[in-house]
């Protein structure tokens, strides 16, 4: 997580870097930029899940022609799990709390965003081997094995941004209290 937040501070113009020397404003950059650290991430985590989205759609194409239709449906309850997932990350409010913002996020729930954060990236891998195990079981007895296991883990995606989520909005809610 800490090579985005580099890769963006080393990314700062100059008129940041003077800026950073006045009194106060230091901490502007540093939320600006942990908002940009956080928005990169997102999109990455967005685009890796598409790519797997789009695998499937095309696994869906492929058993129609070639007759597997009846699984055609348990495949598009992990495509419905992977959009709903996909869409979140996209549409969810980038960046971390500023100073007089309602939500504010302490360095112990940011370091819990970040490990979901971490935990979404690495799913990626797992979900990929297990749209290959689809694709690999087609014809096969072990297909619709196959295909639960890879709608538990769209399941389980969905269930790590929520608790993502969570973390910030169980934050907000003991600010409000």
């Amino acid at each position: 997580m800490s090579d985005l937040f580099e890769r963006v501070t080393a990314d700062q113009d100059i008129f940041k870097k003077i800026l950073s020397k006045v009194p106060g404003f230091s901490g502007y950059i540093e939320r600006q930029n942990r908002r940009a650290a956080d928005k990169l991430l997102r999109e990455t985590i967005a685009a890796r899940f598409e790519e797997v989205w789009q695998h499937i759609s095309q696994l869906q194409r492929d058993f129609i022609s070639q007759g597997l239709i009846s699984y055609v449906d348990d495949l598009e309850a992990a495509a419905i799990l992977f959009r709903q997932f996909i869409d979140r990350i996209r549409t969810a409010a980038y960046g971390y709390a500023g100073f007089f913002d309602a939500v504010k996020v302490n360095q112990e729930e940011l370091t819990s965003i970040y490990q979901y954060d971490l935990a979404m990236l690495t799913m990626v891998d797992e979900v990929n081997h297990a749209v290959d195990n689809v694709e690999t079981s087609m014809g096969t007895d072990g297909l619709p094995a196959s295909i639960r296991h890879l709608t538990t883990l769209a399941r389980q995606s969905v269930e790590t941004f929520n608790r993502r989520s969570e973390v910030i909005l169980g934050n907000s809610q003991a600010t409000s209290q």
